[in-house]
């Protein structure tokens, strides 16, 4: 998936999601079962390597969970924790951060102490009052994090959903920096307070090496412009990515007016980039005066169906 800026939220209803209300979304998230264990002990609890079977998120077609690739810009990419209409995805943020730490321990930070700039998205991680990583073979990554970024009370699905949010964060930050090898699957190893037989959230065992999960990532997300950003007057490029190369997605620009009425401005379809490197990639050059706008992108229904997993972005043209 391209690291060019920032990916957001689908279509959800406003208003950011907090740990006191995550178990009444539970219900709606399929379970996670079945951790990929290598070289260390054997996940006794629930899982949060790979969906489990029968289990397959709606809407969210178990693709490959590719690696970031290496950018130049300094932002970190972190993942939150988003619902997009029944389903709750993985939605990733490119964030400013301090530049005290590896790349790895400065995005998990972020990732456990910062809010999202997206208000439709959330996160159960606390943050911790230490973190440290490292990585071995350029396809290891540990992490050592103490047991205080734990303090959420969350169920099984979803404490599976945040190991999972822990682990896509790492390595982006780390394939995004260029300190793993991408041609390699990436394992996460993570110790709390330096030990393996913690069991986060009082849920999910860990200590073995575990990897990203496929079908977690959002199936339809807008990277750029940033959420709440404000960009130049004249040709804006939008640019995301569907996990569906070559879908069709249908999207809709709306401009704010008067009292905070929002109004159609443009739409059209555009269909996800299939190209070797770009798989799933959409872009869009919208010729806008200034004002206050918001996009929404989703993927085109079938047969009389309507659009789904919509994704949506506010931005200011100056």
């Amino acid at each position: 998936m391209p690291e060019t800026s920032v990916p957001k939220r689908a279509g959800r209803p406003k208003g950011r999601l907090c740990p006191a209300v995550l178990a009444g979304i539970l219900v709606l998230v399929p379970a996670l079962a079945g951790c990929t264990a290598e070289g260390g002990p054997s996940p006794t609890g629930t899982s949060a390597s790979v969906p489990a079977s029968g289990g397959t998120m709606p809407d969210g077609p178990a693709t490959s969970a590719p690696l970031e690739t290496t950018q130049s810009s300094n932002k970190a990419p972190v993942y939150w924790i988003g619902r997009s209409g029944g389903n709750i995805f993985l939605y990733r943020e490119f964030r400013d951060v301090p530049e005290q730490d590896n790349p790895v321990t400065r995005a998990l930070r972020a990732m456990m102490s910062e809010k999202p700039l997206d208000p439709d998205f959330f996160t159960p991680w606390q943050n911790p009052d230490k973190l440290a990583t490292s990585i071995s073979g350029k396809d290891v990554i540990t992490v050592d994090v103490s047991a205080d970024a734990f303090n959420s009370n969350l169920d099984a699905d979803m404490a599976a959903r945040a190991i999972q949010q822990l682990i896509y964060t790492a390595t982006a930050a780390a394939a995004s920096s260029g300190l793993i090898d991408t041609g390699q699957q990436v394992r996460v190893r993570i110790l709390v307070d330096g030990h393996t037989d913690y069991v986060a959230f009082g849920k999910i065992q860990l200590g073995a090496l575990m990897t990203r999960a496929a079908g977690l990532v959002a199936p339809v997300w807008i990277i750029d412009p940033q959420e709440n950003s404000e960009v130049p007057g004249g040709s804006v490029k939008v640019t995301g990515r569907s996990t569906s190369p070559g879908a069709k997605l249908h999207w809709q620009l709306l401009r704010a007016g008067d009292g905070g009425s929002k109004a159609p401005f443009l739409n059209g379809e555009i269909t996800a980039g299939t190209e070797q490197g770009q798989a799933g990639v959409f872009t869009l050059a919208l010729n806008l005066p200034p004002g206050d706008y918001e996009l929404r992108v989703a993927q085109a229904g079938s047969g009389g169906e309507p659009d789904k997993n919509e994704d949506t972005r506010t931005f200011k043209v100056r």
